[in-house]
């Protein structure tokens, strides 16, 4: 199993939100890439890099770090952040993305969705599944989803996408433990799931890893010194 370390930028520097909420917010420095290097020194081979400018639209753009990102030895990342036009696709695939994160919004548009995937190809991108209490739910937003997470996974994998992002926004930045029930169900769907959001403890890692999770993000609790990168790798194995 993977450690994926979040790198949430913003203006330039390292923030993190809770439940996805632009309004409550915590910066955790001014030097994402010397943060990135931090994490790949540590044992990090994947990085969790999202563009909080860009998946909210506030005018900025912080694609110039990104690159810079992706030029650590042995580092790749995976790019989020709302990903829901083939230009911010493919801008984030030139500054060397590995692989990049659909947003839930864009993937439940068919054809928006299927223009996404072809536009880099299905084993550069990832769905990102983000729900509450089960559900497919957006972010900042109330609007209730119709269509179910199953059906959602069947589009991407009738798409060829395997890599699944899952996130409960009622847990993301509260580090109250992630939600690894859901995340196995998704993972019953012959997906590669990866869990985001909650993680508290080391407990989490090892619980997903025992479940046979293909990864973890790891966020607030990783910068705020529960554990160290070291000992979630560890609990990764």
């Amino acid at each position: 199993m993977r450690l994926y370390p979040a790198i949430d930028l913003k203006g330039g520097r390292v923030v993190r939100w809770v439940e996805g909420e632009t309004t409550r917010e915590t910066v955790y420095g001014d030097d994402p890439f010397g943060r990135a290097k931090y994490f790949v020194d540590q044992g990090a081979k994947w990085l969790h890099v999202v563009d909080m400018d860009r998946a909210f639209r506030t005018g900025g753009d912080n694609l110039e770090l990104i690159r810079r990102i992706a030029l650590i030895p042995e580092a790749m990342i995976q790019v989020g952040g709302n990903i829901d036009s083939v230009e911010w696709a493919r801008d984030a695939v030139a500054a060397g993305a590995a692989r990049v994160v659909v947003g839930t919004r864009a993937a439940l548009d068919a054809e928006l969705f299927q223009s996404l995937v072809q536009a880099v190809g299905p084993n550069q991108c990832a769905l990102a599944l983000d729900t509450r209490d089960g559900n497919l739910a957006l972010r900042v937003s109330d609007v209730p989803v119709t269509l179910s997470t199953g059906a959602v996974v069947q589009r991407a994998l009738d798409l060829g996408v395997r890599t699944i992002v899952y996130r409960d926004l009622a847990r993301d930045g509260l580090v109250m433990g992630a939600d690894i029930d859901g995340a196995g169900a998704i993972a019953s769907l012959d997906v590669d799931v990866i869990v985001a959001g909650g993680v508290a403890g080391l407990d989490d890692i090892t619980l997903a890893a025992r479940r046979g999770m293909a990864g973890v993000i790891v966020g607030r609790a990783l910068y705020e010194g529960r554990f160290t990168l070291r000992e979630a790798i560890e609990c990764s194995r």
